[in-house]
């Protein structure tokens, strides 16, 4: 049976809570930037609104510099409660989950000058165990596939995300995050035919982001 829940997130960028349109987040080029939402209360005040609310899953994910103190006190504020993404490598993955995080997320470390690397993913998965690994697959659609997308979204990889990669990387690690980098901030909808595909390939709890609305 296929369990469908609502998992809420903390956006952190420069140490603020935001909502972030997907395709504008860039190093080259910060000034393009596009928010929909900055929020005025501190992320520790969402950490706890999901405490208290005990919406478990959530992910706080550090996009770029200046967000280690925002994101150790969302952790802070409630232990064991929380993932955590952006900059999770092999060095620094036991120290997050150290400060409370219950998982950590690991994306771009995987692939060194933008290749896969299958070794460096059992690596990570045997020093933590792959109950605590999530493997970030974010991606965008190009010519009629979804690949995965890395460093904020602004490499495209040649990793192809379909049923062979998903069922691959599942030995390896407990869950999936999976962002439609092309809609993600845009409110008009999900991917649908991307969450379609995701139904008849996973076979692991996966959170989906990107393009949702109230409707």
């Amino acid at each position: 049976m296929v369990v469908t829940k609502f998992r809420p997130c903390i956006d952190l960028h420069n140490g603020e809570v935001k909502q972030i349109v997907g395709g504008t987040l860039s190093d080259i080029n910060p000034e393009e930037l596009k928010t929909n939402f900055v929020a005025t209360e501190k992320p520790k005040y969402y950490s706890n609104l999901y405490k208290e609310n005990q919406l478990h899953g959530a992910h706080v994910i550090k996009l770029g510099p200046n967000n280690e103190l925002a994101a150790k006190e969302a952790l802070a504020e409630w232990h064991g409660g929380l993932q955590v993404g952006g900059g999770i490598t092999l060095e620094n993955a036991e120290y997050w989950l150290s400060l409370g995080a219950s998982k950590v997320i690991v994306t771009s470390w995987l692939f060194p000058e933008g290749k896969f690397s299958l070794d460096r993913l059992k690596l990570i998965s045997e020093k933590i165990g792959k109950d605590k690994l999530v493997v970030d697959v974010s991606c965008r659609k190009r010519a009629g596939k979804w690949v995965v997308a890395i460093n904020k979204w602004q490499t495209i990889t040649e990793l192809e995300v379909n049923k062979e990669t998903l069922d691959l990387l599942a030995e390896y690690c407990s869950e999936f995050l999976i962002h439609a980098a092309d809609v993600e901030g845009l409110c008009r909808g999900v991917d649908q035919e991307l969450v379609e595909k995701l139904g008849e390939w996973v076979n692991i709890p996966t959170t989906y982001a990107g393009g949702a609305n109230g409707k």
